[in-house]
């Protein structure tokens, strides 16, 4: 099943290799999605993270309308079954934070498998297999590429039996160069070379190359990189150098086993004014963890702290409203509003702990000032590209509009 723009390199290169294994392929869009995955039943798909969230989403809402014991119910079976997931990936040898587990780390997650596997499977068979029957039922893995997917979106396919299997490449890559394979899923990594493929990890500044493990600037090189900017030699010496390596813009390391993680963007690094750098895409990732926070961009550039622009998840707001005696209101006119001093706590809260518990948290990248839009980054008002990413420059014609 198809949902990107056709013109899209991404979508076409799919599409081309999909064909030349006999595929039949149903094109849908965002306003049909849900309803086409139940009615045809794909066995693979691919997209952005934008799609995942949305259906992660709305699984999300289907849960918060069920009874308060059955909410709770739920609630006790993903966090057993993300023990359990997570047990499985250490034996697996993929757990991305431990590769390379010790005897002892493997016997104690073989333990704790054995001892979860029982209720994981009786959450499958409760939840989780009624999640899956509203993705059609049929679903093999599903593609994401095209930007990072939030570690909890990994999670939580991952628990209700659904593989993601993520990709990493360019335009200009053609645009493929990486991918997880389904024999070697590394959950929050962006998966192996394809063959003929090549990477090279250099420090930002003086281009040296780096060993497994350090971050620095991703170079590629291949048989898909493009031939050059068209008609335009000057930028295209920028691009590529005279060894044929590709400046990809984008931060990442490679792992002993040649996994590549991509950990931000050169140009969309946040530099404040103490000097310190800022990939503001792992912490926007965490940030989504919280259910009142629909869609999150960080600002900040040459300020002294980060700041956000929010847009809320406004009915995970209703019901938040009801538990605390009152209402909300989207138009203002009774109970609780974005701008009310409640509202505004909350989400300082929210933010302040999905922050912290993000691993690797440091003091600057706590969120200091934030603004709650009552209206989405959608492609209808610019802020997001028909490839379901946020649109910077229209970004930051909205801070201003709403400052």
């Amino acid at each position: 099943m198809s949902i990107l723009p056709i013109w899209h390199s991404y979508e076409r290169s799919f599409e081309y290799f999909i064909f030349s294994r006999g595929c039949t392929q149903i094109y849908t869009n965002i306003r049909h999605v849900k309803q086409d995955l139940k009615n045809f039943q794909p066995y693979y798909m691919v997209s952005v993270p934008r799609i995942w969230e949305s259906v992660y989403e709305g699984v999300q809402k289907t849960f918060r309308d069920q009874p308060l014991s059955k909410q709770k119910l739920i609630d006790r079976f993903f966090k057993i079954s993300q023990r359990y997931v997570c047990a499985r990936r250490v034996v697996q040898n993929l757990n991305l934070s431990n590769l390379n587990p010790s005897a002892i780390d493997r016997l104690i997650a073989t333990i704790q498998m054995i001892a979860l596997w029982p209720l994981h499977k009786l959450g499958d068979r409760i939840v989780y297999g009624k999640v899956r029957a509203a993705t059609g039922g049929k679903l093999q893995f599903i593609v994401s590429g095209g930007g990072s997917i939030a570690d909890y979106l990994e999670d939580f396919y991952e628990i209700v039996g659904i593989d993601i299997l993520g990709g990493y490449g360019l335009t200009e890559t053609s645009p493929v160069t990486h991918a997880r394979r389904p024999w070697r899923n590394l959950r929050g990594a962006d998966g192996q070379p394809l063959p003929h493929t090549e990477v090279k990890i250099v420090d930002v500044e003086t281009r040296h190359p780096l060993p497994p493990g350090q971050r620095g600037l991703v170079l590629l090189r291949g048989q898909q990189i493009m031939q050059g900017y068209y008609k335009s030699p000057e930028y295209t010496a920028k691009a590529i150098d005279s060894e044929g390596w590709f400046d990809s813009g984008d931060l990442g390391l490679v792992t002993e086993q040649d996994d590549l993680v991509i950990t931000g963007r050169a140009k969309d690094t946040i530099v404040l004014t103490n000097g310190e750098n800022i990939e503001p895409q792992p912490i926007e990732n965490a940030c989504l963890r919280s259910p009142f926070v629909d869609q999150i961009m960080l600002v900040g550039q040459d300020e002294r702290s980060l700041g956000a622009l929010i847009v809320p998840n406004v009915e995970a707001l209703k019901v938040w409203a009801i538990e605390q005696g009152t209402e909300f209101s989207e138009d203002g006119k009774t109970g609780l509003t974005l701008g009310s001093p409640q509202v505004q706590e909350l989400f300082k809260q929210e933010l302040l702990r999905e922050v912290k518990n993000r691993p690797g948290y440091r003091g600057d990248d706590r969120i200091g000032v934030f603004r709650i839009l009552s209206e989405p980054f959608t492609i209808e008002n610019g802020m997001m590209t028909q490839t379901l990413k946020d649109s910077p420059p229209s970004c930051d014609a909205a801070l201003s509009r709403y400052d």
